[in-house]
């Protein structure tokens, strides 16, 4: 996860994660991304870190369910619901990095125990 000014596009925010990630996680080879990511992009981290980059495409007319895209969208609904994420009340990308972190990891704990949480 990177947090970074809303003035940076999609593909140069996508370089500062796979950078973060690079060295991280071995067995990575393929990544899905929508078309914002598209161009330059995909040639970049195949050639830097030997990844593919999977453009995953909304159809020109309709509504279709795509089988990966929902993944992304879903998890921001999830976080959509910690009210310190819905509004941008953090000065530091740190800072809001940070709270998706407690947000994601609030959530994994509730998924895993949910009866557990509960008992006194």
């Amino acid at each position: 996860m990177v947090v970074h000014a809303a003035d940076i596009q999609d593909r140069d925010g996508g370089r500062l994660v796979l950078q973060r990630l690079s060295g991280g996680f071995p067995r990575l080879r393929l990544i899905w991304a929508d078309g914002g990511y598209a161009g330059q992009f995909v040639g970049w981290a195949l050639a830097t870190f030997s990844w593919i980059i999977e453009i995953v495409k909304r159809p020109d007319e309709g509504f279709i369910i795509l089988k990966r895209r929902w993944i992304v969208e879903r998890t921001f609904g999830w976080l959509g619901r910690y009210r310190r994420l819905s509004k941008d009340y953090e000065h530091l990308a740190e800072s809001s990095e940070a709270r998706i972190l407690i947000s994601m990891i609030n959530l994994m704990i509730h998924r895993l125990e949910p009866d557990q949480l509960c008992r006194k």
